[in-house]
């Protein structure tokens, strides 16, 4: 919050707040309005779309705020804002098209529906923020390729695990030290959970059961290791990463990894089960200097050769406020993929699989996700797994095994695949060459 908060405040002092358009009325919205409309000076969530006009209004009622205006237009939530009122609304064109509004933010948890949101701002020169590593890990390269194109900010936000991770990848490249592994703290993995699993812990923490699940079964971690593999250039060690289990504390972890083979690889994206301080992310980093060597050993950082960054928390919604300041007031992204796909979520069968069923997606009972570098997911065909909700199988597959294209039947014409085929022209050398031939 340095320096956003005077930029935040100036903004207060002048009657200029960042005003804020929000997709999706989660957890985690009612949370965000609440940060900002509370305790964010010189910042206002404007207004809120939801296919649930009632968990819309609820974001804002628990803010404690009543002057809510339903608009079914964009010239009615721009009056509503003129006002000083505030919107809700269940069309995410009517809100992105808004002139009053500065900035969108995609909390909607989902990809096909994420997608639709981001393309949307996108069209109306909007910046956009995603709460939405599902959605950045499937189809963020290509998302950033129209965005690019329309010149539109697009980027993940801080406060979930992989801007944390970005934010202490920048700061440890700024001290001079090339960051090698790029980690997320998880306490449990068990790929075979279920809703029906964990229904009872969802409903003790007020969440819902598949997002709960989502974390349970490593998928959600997977996407977010991927979007920061596609942010870095990292790569996997391997399929699925290290799950290295280790109640230590991460600082006592670096001997873990091989730092020659770290460098080889161009360094990598990993986790940890089990170590101290969790939750939390590190960065392990690097140098060849026998200078910053001496005086990191006397700054009690360790012999090296790898030094051990750590933030041992991080706070969701709380940092979405300097993520949207820093993104609008300062035009600086938390994170975006730099490039084509680097890693892949690729999509495993949680237990045997039937053809004729129709898989269910991320956090759900027939599949979850794991790591896997995006040459080989490309060389053995395999399916993301943000491309897996209501796709019939047409063959048996085995619990454990990687599941392919070739294992289904999909509508070609649905818009998150014909996104990632277009990702896959963008991106891929080989699919280009045969386009290329085809002419």
């Amino acid at each position: 919050m340095i320096v956003i908060d005077n930029a935040l405040r100036f903004r207060e002092d002048t009657d200029n707040p960042i005003k804020v358009g929000v997709v999706g009325a989660g957890f985690m919205t009612v949370g965000l309005i609440n940060q900002i409309e509370k305790y964010t000076p010189g910042m206002k969530a404007v207004a809120i779309c939801n296919r649930t006009l009632e968990n819309a209004a609820k974001c804002y009622e628990k803010a404690g705020i009543l002057n809510i205006t339903l608009c079914e237009t964009h010239q009615q939530i721009d009056e509503t804002i003129l006002a000083q009122g505030y919107s809700i609304c269940n069309d995410p064109e009517a809100l992105c098209r808004s002139e009053e509004i500065d900035i969108v933010v995609d909390a909607t948890g989902a990809i096909a529906y994420g997608a639709s949101v981001v393309l949307t701002a996108i069209k109306y020169k909007k910046p956009i923020l995603m709460l939405n590593p599902e959605l950045d890990a499937t189809l963020g390269p290509v998302l950033k390729h129209y965005a690019d194109q329309a010149d539109v900010m697009l980027s993940q936000t801080d406060g979930d695990q992989p801007g944390v991770i970005m934010n202490l990848y920048r700061y440890v490249k700024g001290l001079g030290l090339t960051p090698l592994v790029c980690g997320n703290i998880k306490g449990f993995l068990d790929e075979h959970k279920t809703p029906t699993d964990m229904e009872e812990f969802a409903r003790n923490v007020n969440q819902g059961t598949r997002m709960i699940t989502n974390f349970t079964d490593g998928s959600k971690l997977s996407f977010e290791q991927a979007s920061v593999a596609n942010a870095t250039g990292m790569g996997v060690a391997k399929r699925g990463m290290s799950a290295y289990r280790s109640d230590k504390h991460i600082d006592e972890l670096t001997y873990i990894h091989d730092i020659d083979q770290l460098k080889a690889q161009g360094g990598i994206v990993d986790f940890v089960i089990g170590a101290k301080p969790g939750p939390g992310v590190y960065v392990y980093g690097a140098t060849d200097d026998p200078m910053v060597q001496d005086y990191l050993k006397y700054l009690k950082m360790g012999p090296g050769p790898l030094y051990s960054f750590y933030t041992p928390y991080h706070l969701c919604f709380f940092d979405i406020p300097s993520s949207i300041a820093r993104a609008f007031h300062f035009g600086d992204a938390v994170m975006y993929p730099q490039g084509g796909p680097v890693v892949e979520v690729i999509a495993m069968a949680k237990r045997d699989l039937k053809a004729g069923e129709k898989l269910d997606g991320y956090g759900g009972y027939l599949s979850y996700g794991v790591c896997e570098n995006y040459n080989i997911a490309r060389e053995q065909n395999l399916l993301p797994l943000g491309l897996t909700e209501d796709v019939v199988l047409k063959q048996d597959v085995p619990m454990d095994q990687a599941l392919t294209f070739d294992d289904i039947e999909y509508p070609q014409d649905r818009l998150i695949f014909q996104l990632y085929e277009e990702q896959l022209r963008i991106f891929d050398p080989l699919e280009v060459k045969l386009d290329n031939e085809n002419i």
